[in-house]
């Protein structure tokens, strides 16, 4: 017997406009939490719990658990391109997400999350030390440190090998809960924090976990990782509108 793709499955799951709404939202490449889904898809928790449970079995979504929260992404890159494709046929419709007050604004910025650099900056400065092959995604969210990484967290005073590693691993991928896109934590992660704020490229605030990027750590982002203030200051604004 010859077999086919089941296509009308997989369509019958996004047909459904709150399922839809959910799927677009995660669209870009970010994992979510539930509440954050439900709210885009204006249904109340338990509704958007039962559509998450279709889209999972339906093999359109992925799960992933960071301490005691579960966020949701696209299953692969051929969801992303099917919603796309199917986007591109419709007219364009306005994803609902809830406002930041100034405080969450900057927390969502830079903060300390537990004891290592998280938020916009957080990721990108993880993401800077992937694309310069300094720190591999494996398996089991963990960091791998290449020995360029080696040296060039020496550069900014890290002795890696004298680090002692926890359970969890020495390097961990950490998902950030406002970027929803992974951040460096574990025990290098703190060390890197308390070095960049000893070193005066970023400054810890005394009465919140938001974090401040300094004069000299924005020239040495840039120099040292391209991470480039203009650009990291134009998608926070463009996110918050």
């Amino acid at each position: 017997m010859n077999t086919q793709p089941n296509v009308s499955a997989a369509a019958s799951l996004i047909a459904d406009p709150a399922r839809a709404s959910m799927l677009m939202l995660l669209a870009d490449g970010r994992a979510r939490p539930a509440g954050e889904l439900a709210y885009a898809a204006g249904v109340t928790a338990q509704t958007a719990s039962s559509h998450l449970g279709k889209l999972l079995s339906g093999g359109l979504l992925a799960v992933e658990t960071e301490g005691r929260h579960r966020y949701y992404r696209l299953a692969d890159p051929q969801v992303a391109a099917a919603l796309e494709n199917l986007a591109a046929i419709g007219p364009a419709t306005a994803v609902r997400r809830k406002p930041l007050s100034p405080d969450a604004k900057r927390l969502q910025f830079a903060r300390c999350c537990y004891d290592h650099l998280a938020g916009r900056v957080g990721v990108a400065v993880t993401q800077a030390l992937q694309q310069r092959g300094f720190l591999i995604a494996a398996a089991d969210k963990q960091f791998q440190v290449t020995p360029a990484g080696v040296e060039w967290f020496g550069s900014v005073g890290l002795d890696v090998a004298s680090i002692k590693s926890s359970r969890r691993g020495l390097a961990r991928q950490c998902l950030d809960w406002t970027e929803r896109q992974h951040h460096l934590a574990g025990p290098l992660g703190r060390q890197f924090l308390s070095a960049l704020c000893s070193d005066g490229w970023l400054r810890r605030s005394k009465t919140s976990r938001s974090v401040d990027v300094t004069p000299k750590g924005w020239a040495s982002f840039r120099e040292q990782l391209g991470v480039d203030a203009d650009a990291v200051l134009d998608q926070s604004a463009r996110s918050s509108t």
